[in-house]
């Protein structure tokens, strides 16, 4: 949002006493999707991002209002390379945050999603999409108003707009929204990106990003709508694929591999979670699929990190496992496929069962950066 805007007369008419409350309270807090005091001072050219995406990836477009916003909550899937800001939408060539804000342009603000379809699918990008926004407002977007913040969704292909089409008429139908969904499904023509000191910003700028983001009324409207529900909703759940054997080898160490691509035991006593105190969870090495809670975790005095019962029980799989003369119950996670260790009816109450595991076919995260990964729905199972 540009200040400059306010004086517009249609604007006024567009938003309802909540919304201008919403607006003036973001203009107190330097709340405009527009740089903090310090970068206010634009570059006279339009710097490419940082780190270039992988362009052989799929690509998907969206505007969502101020593009601030819509980077994180993509960023976050599994399959999602990277997620830049930028301008579509328009006929305009190469043109800079100043030419957009404006209103000078047909553009409107936009991120661009570099992602792997074989890892997370284009309607779960749109289901994120939706639980970023208010689809019922076509002028722009809680604060910022104007064609520039205008919402909408760029499809390449067909077979795009039929999921787009399908994915908008279910929201209708079923969603949370009184008003009608009114974001346009249009033909993509062309991106450009945005200022380097706009990638990332929610990031970069994370305190002057969180006022803004509560000031423009985008947080409280999504907190509000989607009321318990909304970060816990399958749109913000992760998604878990195994990489290829080259991406897991480059990513473990010669001792995880070994265990849960190998079938291997790690030694007892002398590995990381044998007798871990804290709060937290385990997550799958390989695709950080969430397994168990420090909540179930007891001393079971094996040396290994022993639970009674998995956090998330469908990514916990049970297998017959014959290997070294006697037979087993091997447990490894359904998405990743890793091999954890194996489960026995030896353990405590209420369950009786003891999951015996590799700490080398986990990863421990503590309860006070549960939020910041995206595992902020089990922390009531941490606490509990």
């Amino acid at each position: 949002m540009n200040p400059g805007h306010l004086n517009r007369g249609p604007l006024t008419r567009l938003l309802t006493f909540p919304q201008l409350g919403a607006l003036f309270a973001a203009i107190g807090l330097l709340a405009a999707c527009s740089p903090a005091p310090a970068q206010e001072s634009e570059p006279a050219s339009r710097p490419a991002p940082a780190a270039a995406p992988d362009d052989s990836l799929a690509k998907a477009t969206f505007a969502g209002g101020c593009f601030w916003c819509m980077e994180g909550p993509f960023e976050k899937l599994d399959g999602v390379q990277a997620v830049v800001s930028g301008y579509a939408g328009g006929t305009e060539e190469n043109p800079t945050y100043q030419d957009v804000s404006s209103g000078r342009t047909s553009h409107t603000e936009a991120v661009q999603v570099y992602y792997d379809p074989a890892r997370v699918a284009y309607d779960k990008l749109l289901d994120v999409y939706w639980r970023q926004i208010d689809p019922t407002d076509p002028d722009g977007q809680f604060a910022d108003q104007g064609s520039q913040y205008r919402p909408a969704i760029f499809v390449r292909t067909e077979e795009e707009r039929r999921l787009a089409e399908a994915s908008k008429n279910e929201l209708a139908e079923k969603g949370p929204f009184k008003g009608d969904i009114v974001v346009p499904i249009e033909e993509f023509t062309t991106f450009y990106p945005a200022e380097d000191y706009h990638q990332d910003y929610y990031k970069t700028n994370k305190a002057h990003y969180d006022r803004y983001r509560e000031g423009s009324g985008r947080g409280p409207f999504l907190r509000r709508t989607w009321k318990d529900d909304w970060k816990m909703s399958e749109a913000s759940k992760k998604t878990y694929t195994k990489p290829s054997v080259a991406e897991i080898r480059a990513k473990l160490t010669d001792l995880q591999y070994r265990v849960t691509q190998e079938n291997g035991t790690e030694r007892a006593f002398s590995n990381e979670y044998w007798d871990n105190k804290r709060e937290g969870i385990y997550v799958d090495v390989v695709s950080g699929e969430p397994l168990f809670s420090s909540a179930d975790k007891y001393k079971s005095g094996t040396g290994w990190p022993s639970f009674t019962r998995p956090l998330v029980a469908e990514n916990v799989v049970e297998v017959q496992d014959r290997s070294h003369g006697m037979t087993r119950t091997e447990v490894r996670s359904k998405h990743a496929d890793s091999h954890l260790g194996h489960v026995f009816d030896d353990g405590p109450a209420p369950t009786g069962l003891r999951y015996c595991m590799n700490s080398a076919s986990m990863r421990f995260i503590p309860l006070e950066e549960m939020e910041e990964e995206g595992y902020g729905e089990f922390v009531g199972a941490v606490k509990k």
